[in-house]
């Protein structure tokens, strides 16, 4: 009865969490709109029937159904409008700054997040190395030392401990046999050395997926007020990075659709980490969540913002076209741009979540 309670608590700290998400996205849109006077018809939290809901002002504020999603209904968003206060009739450049807000504040709440996270641990990771595991090590093999900062794995970059933790995952799905020939840059000093096909061990776990073996020990900092932002905001970069990176690797074919979860692949994903994170106790179960719902924040933030047709960055491409050549483009035109835009990213997720739901039917996990 306890494990079931706290299942329904981690459920529910969960959908929270996602509101939050969504809530702090739309409340970027709804602030800078207030900021330079555009009307807002109705700032809600939620799709589907309206729970509740109430006027302060010009703006209806309301609770919906279904929390996977919400809105900020401006005034002449999509439509024209004579109204001087309308989101169509202000200067392209505020126009720009609320549309590109609602990403932004996510990228903001991601930080947040991780500083929340950070501020678990007693230590703050870093790239370098502080010690080799006993019994040998490859790196050490290699002529690695204690001290050595790792710049670089297969030619990513590596600025933090998180970016040295993606990009041996990487390494592990290109990887085939039993060891993995990496290619390792460290900082010794002020001299940059390069170590070629460093043979690093990989483990088969029992679904078939691998993992890297890592015979060595970073060095970790103690956390301070001083550093703990600027670390969770390290981190967050980090993992804007591993986006773009596998974005990258999309399309040029390194990850494959297959690779790619979708809202029900997400809630298998976050039930995942709960069940594990229980395993040693309800807090760890709750940050793991915490983590989950970080990486989920920049991405919504991060992938929101790209140039493409039905998101934030298609409608700042159009509106960056009209600041540029000071001639707005005909709103019907940049409809049917984004309305094309909004029937492909449809059939996307359709496909996804098809694939997720056969990934939870077959028992196959999540990579």
């Amino acid at each position: 009865m306890n494990g079931v309670l706290q299942g329904i608590g981690l459920a529910v700290i969960g959908v929270l969490l996602f509101a939050l998400i969504i809530f702090i996205h739309e409340f970027g849109h709804f602030f800078t709109a207030k900021l330079f006077h555009v009307r807002v018809n109705e700032f809600s939290l939620g799709m589907g029937p309206k729970l509740f809901s109430f006027t302060r002002g010009e703006t209806v504020y309301a609770l919906r159904l279904l929390p996977i999603g919400g809105y900020c209904a401006m005034e002449g968003e999509d439509e024209e409008s004579d109204d001087p206060h309308a989101f169509g009739r202000q200067p392209a450049w505020q126009r720009i700054i609320v549309v590109a807000a609602g990403g932004i504040m996510n990228i903001l709440l991601a930080i947040v997040l991780m500083a929340c996270l950070l501020m678990g641990d007693d230590l703050l990771g870093t790239p370098q190395i502080a010690k080799f595991a006993e019994g040998g090590s490859a790196f050490e093999t290699a002529g690695i030392l204690p001290g050595d900062v790792i710049t670089s794995v297969n030619g990513y970059a590596i600025y933090t401990d998180q970016d040295l933790n993606f990009a041996l995952a990487v390494a592990a799905l290109d990887a085939e046999g039993e060891t993995i020939p990496m290619d390792v840059t460290v900082k010794r000093g002020d001299e940059k050395l390069e170590f070629p096909a460093v043979p690093v061990r990989l483990m088969q776990d029992a679904d078939g997926t691998g993992h890297v073996v890592l015979d060595i020990y970073v060095l970790g900092v103690k956390k301070t007020a001083f550093n703990l932002i600027p670390k969770a905001f390290a981190d967050t970069v980090s993992n804007v990075r591993m986006i773009y990176a596998t974005l990258y690797g999309m399309v040029t074919g390194r990850f494959g659709f297959g690779d790619l979860a979708g809202p029900v692949g997400t809630a298998q994903a976050v039930t995942q980490v709960a069940a594990a994170g229980l395993e040693s106790g309800f807090g760890d179960a709750v940050k793991n969540i915490v983590y989950i719902m970080q990486i989920i924040a920049v991405n919504l933030g991060i992938v929101n913002l790209l140039p493409l047709p039905a998101l934030d960055g298609g409608r700042i491409l159009f509106l960056l076209i009209e600041l540029i050549f000071r001639r707005r483009v005909p709103p019907k035109y940049e409809g049917w741009v984004h309305a094309g835009g909004l029937v492909l990213l449809l059939l996307l997720m359709a496909a996804v979540t098809v694939q997720d739901i056969a990934r939870i039917v077959t028992g196959h996990p999540l990579a």
